[in-house]
């Protein structure tokens, strides 16, 4: 298999182009609506009406399994059925020409050779890429969008980083109409302005701001559904009710840039808190006498931990730890900046001037790690062939974990189908890979194959 488009293209006319295409594709699933099949289906073969792709001859890897000479069958959307064998193949594909009336220019194969096939990657923490940000409008967002998806991230959650009040207003609303267009954009996450000024990391002090239930209703009101996600410090004096405020409104509070002890963290996640930001980042560590709030998300088993697996914001012995102490609710995100997919230089994250070297993103000002330069393609190969993790526990935590962190892998009012699973009746997000640098080689989203 051969990638399709070129992931680092020479020129911004040609990203722009590139971003162009995938913005049209997207906005036109969403209008599309992809309609789920029947769940009581008995014959899932004669669900829908459009083009059917089949993969065959893959290994096909999610969270709920690993099977070789396997295939998966695409249809309008969603994935239809899946299985293992030649001989349930061939059988299903006379019963498609047969009686269902499939004609052979509506039925597609694709010979993988062995190669992985799983569910599209879910970012549900990541700024920006390939120059652009997701604080920028509705172009920006598209050029970002395009760099991740390339790199085999088929949704992505919009975070957006602290500015000052009215701008943030703003650019809620904006993002918001984004969101409700496109098919891969699940919805906002909000990283400020409700942090820790000694955990702020790589936001603006001055905009930093206790999280009042007016200014709660403010964010609400500006994100007109589409938020799912927010990040509090929960020892600020209104975190705690924040943290109520939002859960009641179906948004995923999510507990990250605090200086939280074990006692108020814990707290935090009894009162709706359901994530932890980026773990070991922008918070207090672990000490036998300070435990700090890190216990208090990995030993709740209804946390999912964000990791962001660059070997930088976290080397690969703490990575290893990561993974023993999380099990099955470890979600990578990338954390990612404008830089990501862009030369070392200088660049802004908000207000503030990053200088990138090496890959590494640094504030000017003070030197704090400023975000990441990371795709998730980069972070499910770190984690395989560096930390040592399984390809089914790595692919999970980059696709299952955060899918169900949002309610996302089950029927929901934000995606035409379920995600993160390649199962019947699932969103066709699909991804070939190389089966053994899991390089991404191809990629699918909502049934659409990306530079096709």
């Amino acid at each position: 298999m051969s990638v399709l488009i070129q992931k680092v293209p020479d020129s911004l006319d040609e990203r722009a182009k590139i971003a162009a295409r995938i913005d049209d594709a997207m906005r036109g699933a969403a209008q599309a609506g992809m309609a789920q099949p029947d769940s009581a289906q008995t014959n899932p073969v004669q669900v829908g009406t459009g083009r059917i792709t089949i993969f065959e001859h893959a290994r096909v890897v999610d969270a709920l399994g690993d099977e070789r000479d396997a295939w998966l069958i695409l249809r309008d959307g969603v994935i239809i059925v899946r299985g293992v064998g030649d001989v349930l193949l061939e059988a299903i594909k006379d019963e498609l020409i047969s009686e269902v009336g499939v004609s052979a220019r509506d039925m597609r194969v694709l010979d993988v050779k062995g190669a992985i096939v799983c569910p599209g990657y879910i970012d549900i923490h990541s700024h920006g890429g390939w120059g652009s940000a997701f604080d920028d409008g509705p172009e920006a967002i598209s050029m970002a969008r395009a760099f991740h998806m390339l790199h085999g991230t088929t949704r992505n959650v919009l975070s957006l980083i602290t500015n000052p009040w009215e701008n943030l207003l703003e650019n809620v609303r904006v993002a918001a109409g984004v969101t409700k267009q496109r098919e891969d954009v699940l919805g906002l996450h909000l990283e400020g302005p409700f942090l820790a000024v000694k955990r702020k990391g790589a936001h603006d002090e001055q905009c930093l701001l206790d999280p009042t239930p007016e200014r709660v209703e403010q964010l609400l009101d500006a994100a007109d559904g589409t938020l799912q996600q927010i990040t509090i410090a929960p020892e600020l004096p209104h975190g705690m009710s924040a943290i109520e405020q939002f859960a009641r409104a179906g948004v995923h509070p999510a507990v990250g840039h605090c200086d939280a002890d074990y006692d108020q963290a814990r707290a935090g996640f009894e009162h709706g808190a359901s994530i932890m930001t980026h773990m070991f980042n922008a918070m207090n560590g672990i000490s036998h006498r300070a435990p700090g709030p890190i216990p208090a998300a990995t030993q709740n088993d209804g946390v999912t931990v964000e990791l962001i697996a660059d070997g930088f914001h976290v080397q690969v012995p703490v990575l290893r730890s990561a993974v023993q102490m999380t099990q099955h609710r470890l979600a990578l995100v990338t954390d990612a900046m404008a830089a990501a997919g862009c030369p070392d230089g200088a660049y802004l994250l908000g207000n503030l001037e990053v200088n990138v070297v090496d890959g590494h993103a640094r504030l000017v000002s003070n030197g704090a790690i400023a975000g990441s330069t990371l795709n998730l393609e980069e972070a499910v190969q770190r984690m395989v062939l560096e930390v040592g993790m399984s390809v089914r526990d790595a692919i999970e935590a980059a696709t299952f974990t955060p899918a169900r962190a949002l309610g996302l892998d089950r029927p929901n009012a934000v995606t035409s189908a379920p995600v993160g699973l390649l199962r019947q009746g699932f969103a066709a997000d699909v991804l070939v890979l190389h089966p053994a640098t899991l390089e991404v080689q191809e990629v699918w989203c909502a049934g659409v194959q990306i530079g096709e």
